[in-house]
């Protein structure tokens, strides 16, 4: 009996189905990077060209204001002193005072080579436009006074083209038509040169004030209050009010 339970236990283990070990599932990992398009190439024509936008409206916005502030100072001398000025001023000074005017704003037209755009010779011909109407309605006082007032234009505007001209000039630089009242915007280095590769002469602090006299570029050339004279980049520059 033994034997018959051992031979049944013997078979049962014999007919007991193999199972092999499961094999794991093959994972397959997907790439989700994403390939990064390269930056834009940077357009330094173009920026060059934003720059002298940006200081051509600076420039202008300048001309305007010293202009209009020259203008409104000579109206008000005129009305101040026209009552003891026409009492004292003939009619040949005022004649002879506006001669003089015409010819120191045609020596200024000349040596400005023809520039129209020049803020002294614009001025000063307006002011001599006005002598002119003044000595019409024989207020040789004030056509005296504003024909003074021409020619002192046309000085300082003689004065401006000398001092241009003495400047050592970089290839392509542009002067403006008149010093420009700026500051800087933060912390700037102030180089030898145009561009940053020229070593630095000294480092003005935010809110410096400078006058830029022209420009290559995206670079300006500049004086600070101590007559130092360097190059600054435009981005480090903003317009200064007062």
């Amino acid at each position: 009996m033994r034997s018959l339970l051992l031979i049944a236990a013997l078979l049962g283990v014999a007919c007991k189905p193999h199972h092999p070990g499961a094999v794991p599932p093959v994972r397959v990992t997907r790439d989700t990077t994403r390939l990064r398009s390269p930056a834009p190439a940077r357009d330094t024509a173009l920026e060059n060209r934003a720059a002298r936008l940006e200081l051509k409206v600076l420039e202008q916005e300048a001309q305007v204001n010293e202009l209009q502030g020259r203008l409104d100072d000579a109206r008000r001398e005129v009305v101040r002193a026209m009552a003891k000025l026409q009492s004292l001023a003939t009619r040949a000074e005022a004649a002879s005072g506006m001669a003089e005017a015409e010819i120191a704003l045609q020596a200024l037209r000349s040596g400005n080579g023809g520039n129209s755009a020049s803020p002294e010779l614009a001025q000063g011909t307006q002011l001599l436009q006005l002598a002119t109407n003044e000595f019409d309605q024989q207020n040789y006082g004030g056509a005296l006074y504003l024909a003074t007032e021409a020619k002192n234009a046309a000085a300082a505007g003689q004065g401006r083209v000398g001092s241009d001209d003495r400047e050592d000039r970089r290839s392509g630089e542009v002067p403006f038509a008149l010093p420009l009242r700026l500051q800087t915007t933060g912390r700037a280095n102030v180089r030898d040169g145009p561009g940053a590769n020229y070593k630095v002469l000294f480092t003005l602090e935010g809110g410096a004030a400078v006058v830029g006299y022209s420009y290559v570029d995206q670079w300006v050339r500049v004086k600070d209050d101590n007559d130092r004279p360097g190059w600054i980049h435009q981005t480090l520059i903003g317009r200064r009010d007062k």
